[in-house]
């Protein structure tokens, strides 16, 4: 797998715990939870590293049951994999770019708010924010509110005064971070909160001693919005290759 997509991967990992079913090389990430989000239940890995066949490709996409989901189609995949998903339905979806980030440190970012770190008491109304922003369910609530307690994951959340504002986390393992899970609510835009946020990220990231910092979101593409792949080049961040979808929707 290439090295990028390892860490998003491993950086998701511990959020999944047992959910995290590995078939072969690849790994489905489930959310029983949240069977309409094909955000949160994805195929990770299919036919990298390892030959493909149809019967392990039929047994992988039968573990997700009836929700919708991703497979990921990563430029390192075996050449048959887009076609054969496709001749089994699956449609299209949004590819997901990934970014990198080398050791350089951050300018200051200006803010009218205040960049805290999420403990116990803040878990909660961070996890409100990140599922507000993703359109996510509220059935979803407690897995995103248990990240920042996670192995791994730091969080932060922006204040404007004693209000919620803005959400990030970052996760670091050895010498390489994924930044992720960030998310502004609409009130509060344009008050600098997201760049705050990276800036405590990337700080916390360089303390840990990493060397890799990584990134992603959804390609650029005229109908869809692209302020969040803005902000991540504007804050030291370089583009490095897309990784496609394949969406099936749900059944059912």
């Amino acid at each position: 797998m290439d090295p990028l997509e390892r860490i998003s991967l491993d950086a998701y990992l511990p959020i999944y715990g047992e959910d995290a079913i590995p078939i072969g090389e690849a790994v489905c990430l489930r959310a029983t939870h949240a069977p309409d989000s094909p955000m949160l239940n994805r195929i990770v890995g299919l036919g990298v590293d390892s030959e493909l066949d149809d019967e392990t490709l039929d047994r992988t996409l039968c573990v997700m049951g009836d929700a919708a989901f991703y497979v990921t189609v990563a430029p390192s995949a075996d050449p048959r994999l887009d076609a054969l998903l496709e001749e089994r339905g699956l449609e299209r979806g949004w590819g997901w770019m990934l970014f990198e980030r080398g050791r350089r440190p951050i300018e200051p970012v200006e803010t009218a708010l205040d960049v805290v770190p999420v403990d116990a008491g803040r878990a909660e109304p961070w996890a409100a924010i990140v599922t507000a922003a993703y359109g996510l369910p509220d059935t979803s609530r407690p897995m995103i509110a248990a990240v920042p307690s996670l192995p791994g994951w730091t969080a932060f959340l922006a204040l404007d005064g004693d209000e919620p504002a803005g959400a990030a986390a970052v996760w670091v393992g050895g010498d390489a971070a994924y930044f992720g899970l960030a998310a502004t609510l609409p009130e509060h835009r344009g008050k600098g909160g997201q760049g705050a946020l990276f800036a405590a990220r990337i700080e916390h990231a360089l303390g840990a001693g990493c060397r890799t910092l990584v990134t992603e979101t959804g390609e650029l593409r005229d109908d869809l919005p692209g302020a969040s792949y803005r902000n991540i080049l504007r804050y030291g961040f370089e583009e490095r290759h897309v990784v496609a979808h394949r969406l099936r929707p749900r059944r059912g």
